[in-house]
């Protein structure tokens, strides 16, 4: 379903194509449903995508088959040319960054359209963000900025190298515990996986998720940074 072709940013004074997967027996039930908010939705479903894609309309429906996988899924269209300023936040080794208001319009605009319009369980148990590479950084930033908001993160191959020395200081207070599901793939690149091992263990050592249950680090030896090995890793982080 297309939320819309020009939905817009006030934030950044730009619009954006936006899209919402529905679970199949929406129309039929009243049940309100958790949301996952997806980066890059070019690549999730996109048959015409030029680096493949998710498929993950494919893989809700087989998952729909076992009684898994009742979600909203939003998915935002990346800004092409301008996807790396929109998904850096602050200044980085890429330069100045759109971040921060991007992830504004996500939570401030974007949750409360959603919530709104579709009948979602909007509580912080319920809502999360995930994304790859730049997409898998961007949702990093959001988890820690806004813990109120986002109970689950989703984060494949996130590019940690764009802030080396990130620290895991939640700007706000976070009182509950945050689920994480980390992957990171053998063939990426010579550091990618220590990078999120370290990650993954600031993200222990400094109590932002303080039950160590709560946090999985998945990774394929043999995993290369494209949307085939996502695809793949997408039901296991979902479930």
């Amino acid at each position: 379903l297309l939320i819309s072709d020009e939905f817009e940013i006030p934030q950044l004074n730009k619009t954006r194509k936006i899209w919402a997967l529905l679970p199949h027996d929406y129309d039929k039930s009243n049940e309100r449903y958790p949301v996952m908010y997806l980066q890059d939705a070019q690549n999730l479903f996109n048959e015409e995508a030029p680096y493949g894609n998710w498929e993950i309309d494919k893989k809700l429906a087989v998952m729909a088959e076992y009684k898994i996988g009742k979600i909203i899924i939003i998915a935002i269209e990346h800004a092409e040319e301008e996807r790396i300023r929109e998904y850096n936040v602050g200044k980085t080794i890429l330069g100045k960054g759109q971040g921060k208001q991007y992830l504004k319009f996500i939570t401030e605009t974007l949750k409360p359209f959603v919530d709104n319009n579709f009948r979602t369980k909007p509580d912080r148990q319920h809502t999360g963000i995930g994304g790859s590479s730049m997409g898998g950084l961007i949702s990093v930033f959001c988890g820690l900025i806004y813990p109120k908001v986002y109970g689950k993160l989703m984060i494949f191959s996130p590019s940690l190298w764009v802030v080396p020395k990130l620290t895991i200081d939640s700007e706000n207070e976070n009182n509950d515990d945050t689920k994480i599901y980390l992957y990171a793939g053998g063939e990426e690149s010579d550091n990618l996986i220590e990078q999120v091992k370290n990650f993954k263990n600031n993200m222990i050592a400094s109590e932002f998720v303080k039950d160590k249950m709560k946090i999985n680090l998945s990774i394929n030896p043999e995993g290369k940074h494209n949307e085939t090995y996502w695809s793949d890793e997408f039901p296991k982080a979902f479930e």
